[in-house]
């Protein structure tokens, strides 16, 4: 039986899912491509012969994502992996971003990835196989201010993807988080929405984490080949884990955070415990 596995990868463009076609085609896998604009997937799949295609998608456009599944499964019969890279950045505070803009970087980063995901779970459990990479971030994990609105997309995504994993694990198709800290990618680039107006108030603490940002570009400690190699043996592992936290820099952050916040619980533990009704005990599914 052949090991060779389709992979259907959005945001191949560039960054991170540029760096997963070229790993997963050069393990001897098949890739389908995924992008807005095609023309920077040419070179991705000219010379692979019959292991890659390129096909046109925007993942906020119902109408997209089933013509480049559809397409995908008329040439290669199947989706083994289905990962879901394609994200757009977004900073400003709170007040700052307004509604449309909101809904905007939603629509990119979380429901495009689970609509394409609902596409294409019929055919997995049809198969009783199958594996969803959801990349998210570190910032999915760890709220960042001035990336309020991009950690919500994340973390929205996370709990989605977390208690999918729990649906769909006895019925063979398994799930990774992929949760990046800063890799040399161009994320940081005109893509990213912005506030039209800014409000002087919050400057003193959204200027320094965006000039940060900024002057981090193409410096950030991440290497993009490296994670998708990482991404692409976790796929291949029958062990695979539900998150992959990716970079010493997320490391740091989840350590910090999560020490932050069991601290901060525990502070009026005995207060919230005190909630409970005496007499009535409940088990938590």
């Amino acid at each position: 039986m052949s090991t060779q596995k389709v992979w259907f990868i959005t945001g191949a463009s560039s960054g991170l899912g540029r760096e997963l076609a070229k790993a997963a085609l050069a393990s001897g896998d098949i890739v389908v491509a995924c992008a807005r604009r095609t023309e920077r997937l040419q070179d991705l799949v000219t010379d692979t012969g019959d292991n890659g295609l390129a096909i046109t998608l925007d993942v906020t456009d119902s109408v997209s994502r089933a013509q480049a599944l559809q397409a995908a499964l008329d040439r290669f019969g199947r989706i083994d992996v289905l990962a879901n890279v394609a994200g757009r950045g977004i900073n400003g505070a709170a007040e700052e971003l307004d509604i449309a803009q909101v809904r905007d970087a939603f629509e990119v980063n979380f429901f495009g990835a689970i609509e394409l995901t609902r596409l294409v779970l019929p055919h997995m459990r049809a198969a009783r196989s199958g594996h969803i990479l959801n990349v998210s971030s570190i910032v999915g994990l760890v709220a960042v201010p001035d990336l309020g609105v991009y950690c919500a997309t994340k973390f929205a995504l996370e709990a989605w993807t977390e208690a999918l994993a729990g649906e769909v694990r006895d019925l063979g198709i398994r799930v990774t988080l992929v949760e990046p800290g800063g890799f040399r990618t161009e994320f940081e680039g005109d893509t990213i929405i912005r506030p039209a107006i800014r409000i002087p108030d919050y400057a003193p603490i959204v200027g320094p984490i965006e000039k940060q940002l900024s002057s981090n570009a193409g410096r950030q400690l991440g290497n993009p080949e490296i994670a998708a190699s990482i991404m692409v043996e976790a796929v291949k592992d029958n062990g695979a884990p539900l998150r992959l936290v990716l970079g010493s820099d997320a490391h740091a952050m989840w350590a910090e955070a999560s020490a932050r916040t069991s601290a901060d619980i525990s502070r009026w533990k005995d207060r919230c415990l005190s909630t409970d009704y005496a007499d009535t005990k409940q088990t938590i599914p």
